[in-house]
């Protein structure tokens, strides 16, 4: 994938002139958020701004109480209700600045209010796994993105790259690989399901 092929496309969606959100999906390790920087990079940040899913993880607190901790990063470890009612602000900008919250690799958390989405932007890109899923309340998502790209690296770059993630914050490389095996490669296949509904198939090499 040449990444002038996805920045065009994404600079006409911001030339529309009016509020556009481009969806950015795939399975973990797939290189979702690399892209989605390195268009909002290209755009400028008067242009587009990111605003990612995993803003919406639940707290670890909230995942102790609930018997979820082990299944972080499943869809019923997320806000997706918090997720659906942020877009549909974020699609008919009025007033003031928009906060939306991001996630710290660092402490595993959300952090509320960190990214600040003007109303003159005429690009949001949001990536996460489940934008393209079914169930529940993600079902509402994929009606609120104008287009919807699904990322479909080769599966042993993508567990490479999941593996050493986990590696540079914190578990060692024997619990890295358990924890792909147990948690994130079991949601790569339900993520994978989702893959027909995007507008665009990117190889992300």
């Amino acid at each position: 994938m040449r990444t002038t092929e996805p920045v065009t496309r994404a600079e006409a969606l911001a030339a529309a002139g009016e509020r556009r959100i481009l969806g950015i999906a795939g399975p973990p390790g797939a290189g979702k958020s690399a892209l989605a920087a390195r268009i909002a990079d290209a755009l400028g940040p008067d242009r587009a701004v990111v605003v990612p899913m995993d803003g919406f993880h639940l707290a670890g607190a909230e995942l102790d109480r609930l018997g979820r901790a082990g299944r972080k990063g499943a869809p019923d470890t997320f806000d997706a209700a918090g997720y659906v009612a942020l877009l549909r602000r974020l699609r008919a900008p009025q007033g003031p600045t928009v906060y939306a919250p991001a996630f710290d690799r660092s402490l595993e958390e959300p952090i509320a209010g960190s990214i600040p989405v003007a109303p003159d932007v005429p690009l949001v890109i949001t990536e996460g796994n489940y934008l393209l899923h079914d169930a529940g309340e993600w079902a509402s998502v994929r009606p609120l993105l104008d287009e919807a790209w699904y990322l479909a690296p080769a599966e042993d770059l993508r567990l490479d790259r999941l593996i050493d993630r986990h590696v540079r914050h914190g578990k060692d490389p024997a619990h890295a690989r358990a924890w792909v095996a147990r948690s994130d490669e079991p949601n790569a296949r339900l993520v994978g399901l989702g893959r027909h509904r995007a507008d665009l198939v990117l190889d992300a090499g």
